[in-house]
């Protein structure tokens, strides 16, 4: 989509745009609020700038829409779809797979949520190596961690969906 499209849009239109990007609803309706982008940096600057303000109530949010590293998502929709993408790097490699599974349980047992990373441009054993090196921080060092993949991916998919 274009930026001036998306500067033209309903608000109601502009924020399902947005949707696909992180499920953190008041993100969406800041990012539409304050159209119109007078450029593309403005749009991503903004997006940036709200993004870096997220807690964990946030986190929480945006949780429910991403699948487990190495799962593939269900549905059909825009989000799946890039998730689905992003993830190719995991294959069908079973012993990696495997080996996901294991560390995203030990994962979830420390933390009480899922593992995320922006696995876009990473290997599957990049992956891997980064949710184990993870698993040692403190639960505040993870928050923070988990926080900034969310934000890398939600930045990379407003630049890939708006230009």
């Amino acid at each position: 989509m274009k930026l001036s499209q998306f500067n033209q849009l309903p608000a109601e239109q502009a924020q399902a745009a947005l949707a696909h990007c992180v499920a953190i609803k008041r993100w969406q309706q800041a990012v539409v609020a304050a159209r119109p982008y007078a450029s593309l940096a403005m749009l991503y600057q903004q997006a940036r700038l709200l993004a870096e303000g997220w807690k964990r109530q946030d986190f929480v949010q945006a949780l429910a829409a991403h699948p487990r590293i190495g799962e593939r998502a269900s549905g059909e929709g825009k989000e799946a779809a890039l998730s689905r993408q992003e993830q190719a790097a995991v294959g069908a490699d079973a012993e990696l797979q495997q080996a996901l599974r294991l560390a995203n349980d030990d994962y979830e047992q420390r933390f009480g949520h899922l593992f995320l990373i922006r696995a876009k441009g990473r290997s599957g054993q990049e992956m891997l190596a980064e949710l184990r090196r993870r698993l040692a921080n403190t639960p505040a060092q993870e928050l923070e961690e988990a926080l900034a993949q969310l934000r890398e991916i939600t930045l990379l998919r407003l630049e890939e969906s708006i230009a």
